[in-house]
């Protein structure tokens, strides 16, 4: 009875090790020559199996990207989570600030592909529709950890704050993968730097406007 039992699980354990190899060979090959040069059959040679083989699973090259977007975005949420949780006001806004970009450039050097796909000039369709999806998600996680250091604050000025981090990180973000070792670490601290400028004087002083600015409404 029992080997009945885990027979279905073993043929799902083989068919995931089975998608998981076009997969990390598509990541590879996604890196490499973006989206748009990259071919079915170039995957299908990085992952040592026919096209024929590589076709049972996907029936194309963005179902392909499709689905790996889909797990890397499931698995980003999960980042999310850890580290964008609402924080103690109590808490240094340098180390609020490093906890969470240490956690997201660790994803990101971890899953280079994530960039490459996501931030592409040619990023596919529905890829592009869910990658939008968790912008607004981030985004709106951001301005919660705002608001616990932030109280007073308007929601419009708290989502134009949390805009402009979110940009000056991914700008950032493109520097630091292009280096390696002491250099790339150089590139996260300087991050780092820019954020907590940026950020503090708004945070000590509830909102940080120069006098005689309002703030304007978020369209």
């Amino acid at each position: 009875m029992h080997q009945e039992k885990d027979q279905p699980r073993r043929r799902q354990a083989r068919g995931e090790r089975r998608i998981a190899q076009p997969l990390e060979a598509a990541a590879s090959v996604f890196c490499t020559t973006g989206y748009t040069a990259a071919s079915t059959h170039a995957i299908a040679r990085e992952a040592g199996v026919s096209p024929g083989t590589l076709y049972q699973f996907f029936p194309n090259k963005e179902a392909i990207a499709v689905e790996l977007g889909g797990r890397l975005m499931h698995e980003m949420q999960e980042t999310y989570g850890e580290a964008l949780a609402p924080g103690d006001p109590a808490t240094p806004l340098e180390q609020a600030v490093g906890t969470s970009v240490d956690r997201f450039i660790d994803f990101n050097c971890q899953h280079p592909v994530f960039f490459a796909l996501m931030h592409g000039p040619d990023i596919p369709g529905r890829v592009a529709e869910q990658h939008d999806a968790l912008h607004t998600a981030l985004v709106t996680r951001i301005e919660n950890l705002l608001r616990s250091f932030m109280p007073e604050a308007p929601q419009a000025a708290i989502t134009r704050v949390a805009r402009m981090g979110l940009g000056m990180y991914t700008a950032g973000l493109e520097l630091v993968l292009a280096h390696e070792g002491a250099e790339r670490d150089a590139y996260v601290q300087e991050l780092k730097n820019a954020l907590v400028r940026c950020l503090d004087p708004l945070v000590g002083a509830g909102l940080g406007l120069p006098e005689g600015l309002t703030t304007t409404p978020t369209p």
